[in-house]
């Protein structure tokens, strides 16, 4: 009985996750039209942040419990799952347009704090300095965001030009907009919590171990938010949400959650995860290097590739 109530509760949170997914991308679309910032500038903030909630509680949750191995495998899991499994699904299903936007810069910010993070693992934990480098790092790169936001509309100004975005109104009223901001951040953690917690109750049930649980069920758990945003944006024509989602989650995951986590208490960093996991997130992260810098899309074939190599890497964490 108890595990079809989990089943059940599962459902329901993937559900919540998926409508919330939604309006968050419609919110932050509607947003960037009102206050003159593209809608890049607010996937890389409002959508990325808001999609990362559920990493954020569940890896302080982790450290607080006498779990921080779990922290990390969250982080580290959901970073790989966000780049094969969330650009994968909606590359497969309708293909992402990104050679339509320029997200190179964004993306080599992501990937010095990928470097960055793998260094600072090797010192065998996250102490409070490393999270306070992480921190420090994530400011960096919060004033950096702002400064090419803060440029971009002084030159919409200057045009006296209005970007347009595919499904966004522009004459949509501010309470509107923040109303589908507030469901969707709100909606996301609440809809994360119950798939990941009824999640790991049905895994209990069949004996799969905790490390297991964290880089796998957990991470795709804390990891739907950002696939229900992406396939919503893909569907949407909204490469632009899409991909800068994912590179703006997987920075703030890196540099926000561990870095918070770690101020909290240290983090240790298992040696499974230092040998084969967090080259994986960083051979992942390579693989998005040809669609950025040279501005390609990621079709169907690449999606299908893409959600190939995550079945791949589940199957080699499982056995």
């Amino acid at each position: 009985m108890e595990l079809l109530q989990a089943v059940v509760l599962a459902l329901v949170g993937l559900g919540v996750l998926v409508l919330a997914g939604d309006l968050l991308v419609r919110g932050a679309v509607n947003l960037s039209l009102r206050i003159g910032i593209p809608a890049l500038i607010v996937s890389l903030t409002i959508v990325a942040f808001g999609t990362s909630a559920p990493e954020l509680l569940v890896s302080i949750d982790a450290v607080l419990s006498g779990a921080p191995g779990l922290a990390l495998g969250n982080v580290v899991g959901s970073n790989i799952a966000n780049i094969l499994l969330v650009l994968g699904v909606p590359a497969m299903i309708s293909g992402l347009h990104s050679s339509t936007v320029d997200t190179r810069h964004s993306y080599l910010v992501m990937m010095a704090g990928t470097v960055l993070f793998i260094g600072l693992a090797q010192f065998g934990q996250y102490g409070r300095i490393a999270g306070m480098i992480l921190f420090v790092a994530l400011i960096l790169s919060l004033w950096d965001q702002f400064r090419d936001a803060k440029a971009h509309r002084a030159e919409t100004k200057a045009a006296a030009t209005e970007e347009a975005l595919e499904g966004a109104n522009p004459h949509m009223r501010m309470w509107k907009i923040l109303a589908f901001l507030a469901a969707g951040i709100v909606g996301l953690p609440i809809g994360a919590r119950l798939l990941v917690e009824n999640a790991t109750v049905i895994a209990t049930a069949f004996g799969v171990s905790d490390a297991v649980i964290g880089l796998t069920l957990v991470a795709i758990g804390t990891s739907a938010p950002e696939l229900a945003t992406t396939v919503a944006a893909a569907l949407r024509k909204q490469a632009d949400v899409a991909l800068g989602n994912v590179i703006g989650s997987n920075l703030f995951n890196l540099l926000g959650i561990v870095g918070v986590t770690a101020l909290i208490a240290p983090i240790p960093v298992d040696e499974q995860i230092a040998r084969f996991d967090l080259w994986v997130m960083l051979g992942s992260s390579l693989l998005l290097a040809p669609f950025v810098l040279r501005r390609r899309d990621i079709g169907r074939v690449w999606g299908v590739a893409l959600t190939a190599a995550y079945l791949v890497y589940l199957l080699l964490v499982l056995i």
